[in-house]
């Protein structure tokens, strides 16, 4: 079970590599050294909430707010984990806890798919060579960076907000709510930045979170006007 659960994740620790390259690469632009980069990937493994977080720390954000934006971000960790649950064999809870760290949407959607239950051997060959990946080339992307000129180090930095919005065109093209969300956010944002003196950390932090209840308020609220029609 190990084994398959190591073939089944290899095509995840191919689709790690570029993402993991670049968010050393980033790391490095961004001011963390080789050991902060290698231990953020080995803590966090979250491709989302690391390159956040490099965002965050270029803004100069404090840690409380770092960790809070990162728990927001990975709260569906939560039901993935339940809904694993409901699928896994029954097996130590130490070993379903362990294997739990390594749950990402990646290995969550190869395990969910999987035909049958899913065991901790399985889970955990899933998981190690995925989780290799990703550690091994945010390593070796720092590593690269320091090779590369200063000015192009710089220029990096850019590369983190094309990636935003790399993410977000997509998810605006499929559901008109997430460019609303994104708008609405933005404005609360600047709002909070340039008229109430918020620190940037905290500003990222309300707006994230009030626009998120709002636009879904609004969105249950179309939703019982059309029911009512």
């Amino acid at each position: 079970m190990f084994r398959d659960g190591v073939k089944s994740g290899t095509a995840i620790a191919i689709g790690y590599a570029p993402v993991a390259l670049m968010f050393g690469l980033l790391a490095k632009s961004t001011g963390l050294t080789l050991i902060d980069t290698t231990l953020m990937s080995m803590i966090v493994f979250a491709g989302a909430a690391q390159y956040i977080s490099l965002n965050l720390l270029s803004l100069g954000t404090g840690p409380f707010e770092i960790i809070l934006t990162t728990f927001i971000l990975n709260i569906r960790h939560f039901l993935m984990s339940a809904s694993l649950h409901e699928k896994a064999e029954h097996d130590a809870l130490w070993k379903k806890a362990l294997y739990a760290f390594g749950i990402t949407d990646e290995t969550f959607s190869v395990a969910a798919m999987k035909e049958g239950p899913v065991s901790a051997s399985y889970m955990f060959g899933l998981i190690s060579i995925s989780y290799s990946s990703w550690v091994v080339h945010s390593a070796i992307g720092h590593i690269v960076g320091a090779y590369l000129p200063e000015t192009v180090q710089i220029g990096l930095s850019v590369a983190l907000y094309a990636m935003f919005v790399g993410l977000l065109v997509p998810a605006i093209k499929t559901e008109r709510k997430a460019l609303w969300l994104a708008v609405c956010s933005g404005l609360m944002n600047s709002a909070l930045l340039l008229w109430l003196n918020v620190p940037k950390g905290w500003a990222i932090v309300i707006s994230t979170i009030v626009s998120a209840i709002c636009m879904q308020w609004i969105v249950e609220k179309g939703k019982e006007a059309e029911y009512v029609r």
